[in-house]
């Protein structure tokens, strides 16, 4: 394999995954969104089932609806357990459209900050406070009418091809909220790595408690690369964390970056149940 900073196989990933996710094109020229048979099926990232591209349901609108009718959400429960068990946070890296749209708004500048690491706690109480308790007690999808994915799959879309004027006269302080938070979040792209999927994404803390159990590991051979570190493995990385000290650390989204391009062959990818 040749190892270079041009090969990267998620990318490929990324860009056939977004395609098909985000694949209903006659909505481009009647303006309906798709609510076909797949549509009742979740993707394993967010897919807001209002966009009106998308084939598929998003999982955290799905366990949302299930909190606000204060039911067990027994299916989206299983299919998180079942994705984490397998692969950890991999599909973070590999089929997730935002997280796509978050490498490519890193490009724009080589100027990087580091993020405080209490930051990335965060995730954790966007996903129990707003995906959770708050729904509980509301009965209402507060991450869905908060979430920066959905306003740019969904929300602006539908918005901008309205031509009866109805939804346009309907856009008040919640749409505006919703889109200052895409503002924020992909500003703060451009010079953090991965700034959403760190710090706020509800479904990457799901994932991330699954990353030491999961069924796919990443290993370190310390024999080869301990003393003499070139610390590639930092700069490649998405998510800008050292695999070297943590194979498996909770934030690594298993893109393979780091294996691929490392001249020790010190990193590997292993299925160890």
């Amino acid at each position: 394999m040749k190892k270079d900073s041009k090969f990267r196989p998620f990318r490929r990933g990324q860009i056939i995954s977004t395609i098909i996710q985000l694949s209903y094109f006659p909505a481009l020229w009647t303006g309906f969104i798709y609510q076909g048979a797949t549509k009742r099926f979740c993707v394993p990232i967010l897919n807001c089932w209002g966009c009106p591209l998308s084939r598929f349901g998003c999982p955290i609108g799905g366990l949302q609806h299930f909190i606000g009718l204060r039911q067990i959400p027994y299916y989206i429960l299983g299919f998180f357990g079942l994705v984490g068990i397998l692969v950890g946070r991999m599909s973070c890296a590999w089929v997730c459209p935002f997280g796509f749209l978050q490498d490519m708004m890193k490009k724009i500048t080589k100027i990087k900050l580091n993020l405080p690491k209490w930051t990335t706690y965060i995730k954790y109480a966007v996903l129990i406070g707003v995906a959770g308790v708050a729904v509980y007690f509301t009965a209402e999808p507060w991450f869905c009418k908060l979430c920066p994915a959905g306003i740019l799959e969904a929300g602006i879309p539908i918005t901008l091809a309205d031509k009866t004027g109805n939804i346009k006269a309907l856009v008040g302080w919640l749409f505006k909220t919703k889109l200052a938070i895409l503002v924020f979040v992909l500003g703060f792209s451009v010079f953090i790595k991965r700034f959403f999927c760190r710090v706020f994404c509800p479904i990457g803390a799901i994932y991330s408690v699954f990353n030491r159990f999961s069924l796919i590991k990443m290993t370190v051979d310390y024999t080869k690369c301990y003393e003499k570190r070139c610390f590639n493995c930092r700069k490649v990385c998405p998510m800008d964390i050292d695999i070297h000290d943590n194979p498996s650390a909770k934030d690594c989204i298993r893109c393979l970056e780091c294996r691929n391009l490392c001249h020790k062959d010190a990193i590997h990818v292993s299925l160890k149940p």
